[in-house]
């Protein structure tokens, strides 16, 4: 259902380029997906399966540029800033704060269409939820929001687990973002939290070293799609 409303709201930035724009691209438009994470053959897949669904079909009528970044943040920037100066006529960031928030710093006219963690108006992204705004519109996965409940709802399948290490990227202001309530929750739960960091595959093998050594009795991962793929 995710994939699917970033996909319609993909399709509606779609309709509404400007006619000038479209005229400059001499062959077919070129749309800008850009993801934090490590390439996603399916997600790549359903985003297809989306625009086709908007009557877009990836090398007849529309060109998709497909950016993995690996957890390097730091990439961003300069990322954005080759899309707008390439007129790139549509800023896909299905998925992170920090691309939406990159898109956003980078250009005022370039569609952008975007799926984060956390309120966009808190963001800066859009200026309201019924007004956006701007050239940015998106959706919200909640995942700050959710994050006491996913701990409790880990309680509930694992009751026995009270050593709970929390993986998070430093580097995903988002990630880090999404654990804020995690500490009062286990508290409240009787639970022992330990949080383990990890941007980089030899961190994470560093993490999971530390899991073992520590006994850990279970494992809940932080919103961020670098570590969701590296662990996939």
């Amino acid at each position: 259902m995710r994939r699917r409303a970033f996909i319609s709201l993909l399709g509606g930035a779609a309709a509404a380029w400007p006619l000038g724009a479209r005229a400059q691209h001499s062959t077919v438009p070129v749309v800008g997906f850009v993801n934090a994470g490590s390439s996603d053959p399916p997600l790549a897949a359903a985003f297809r399966k989306g625009l086709n669904e908007a009557g877009y079909v990836e090398g007849q009528n529309v060109t998709v540029e497909y950016h993995w970044l690996e957890g390097q943040f730091d990439r961003l920037p300069a990322l954005m800033a080759d899309l707008v100066r390439r007129r790139i006529v549509v800023i896909a960031t299905p998925a992170g704060n920090a691309a939406a928030l990159a898109a956003k710093a980078a250009t005022t006219t370039i569609p952008v269409v975007f799926g984060v963690g956390e309120d966009p108006v808190k963001l800066g992204l859009v200026a309201s939820l019924a007004r956006p705004g701007g050239n940015l519109t998106g959706i919200n996965f909640f995942a700050t929001e959710l994050g006491a409940k996913r701990l409790a709802l880990l309680h509930e399948l694992v009751p026995k687990a009270v050593r709970i290490a929390v993986l998070v990227n430093p580097a995903n202001i988002g990630s880090t973002e999404s654990i804020r309530d995690i500490p009062e929750a286990a508290r409240a739960l009787g639970l022992q939290i330990q949080v383990l960091n990890a941007s980089t595959s030899r961190e994470i093998e560093a993490a999971f070293t530390t899991l073992v050594r520590d006994r850990t009795d279970a494992l809940y991962i932080a919103g961020d799609v670098f570590l969701w793929r590296s662990e996939g």
